[in-house]
């Protein structure tokens, strides 16, 4: 498995998402994408991992620094993923709070940080990579993947087509789960249907970071 292939079949997942009337279909690519994009233990099917690829064998140091000339390390780009797909998936398609407040996973954490982590400056990205729990945060990662997994399993046949409800969109904004200068964020979740958040950021989303931290890995200063 490689990133070439990763890139093909979200190519498919997306085919059959927005343009299959096949629902059962269309979650099964999804739950594989999903799993090949989390660490292989929070599916539990034995599947390659392109994350755990990425970050065994790294020290706490690799993980939290920031490369010269990058805007990111790799504990944010863990953090970013997961907060992001723990709002979308929960907030915004199931209708429930995210597992980050219903956890209580703030204090877990050791990070004073509740928002998504967009438009952050570099200053507060590395404050923020030297505090968090590496350890903690992988574990927040494979919960919030469990949990989409169960959201997505249940979805009813039609629903993927539906628009995100707005009332929802706005208690993103209301809790600040978005930092104030990443409104855009918020305007592109505000005209997605579901299966367009399965996409993006529940899975599309997943790779690119993934990839920036693949990068970043690869980066000695």
């Amino acid at each position: 498995m490689d990133r070439t292939l990763l890139n093909k079949q979200q190519t498919a997942l997306r085919r059959v998402m927005l343009e299959s009337a096949d629902h059962a279909q269309a979650i099964e690519l999804f739950l594989h994408q999903h799993a090949l994009l989390h660490a292989a233990t929070m599916s539990g099917l034995g599947l390659w991992s392109y994350e755990d690829v990425i970050l065994d064998g790294l020290d706490e140091r690799q993980m939290r620094r920031i490369p010269r000339n990058e805007e990111h390390s790799i504990v944010w780009c863990l953090w970013h993923i997961a907060r992001i797909e723990d709002v979308t998936m929960n907030l915004l398609v199931d209708k429930t709070d995210p597992l980050f407040e219903e956890e209580n996973w703030g204090v877990k954490l050791k990070t004073p940080i509740i928002h998504t982590a967009n438009a952050m400056t570099e200053a507060d990205v590395d404050e923020f990579s030297q505090q968090i729990d590496i350890a903690t945060l992988r574990a927040y990662r494979i919960a919030v993947g469990r949990r989409t997994r169960e959201i997505a399993s249940r979805l009813e046949p039609g629903t993927l087509h539906e628009r995100v409800d707005q009332a929802q969109i706005a208690r993103v904004a209301e809790q600040s789960l978005v930092h104030p200068d990443a409104q855009d964020v918020i305007d592109y979740w505000s005209k997605r249907t579901i299966a367009g958040l399965l996409l993006m950021p529940a899975s599309r989303h997943l790779l690119v970071h993934l990839n920036e931290a693949a990068r970043l890995k690869k980066r000695k200063s």
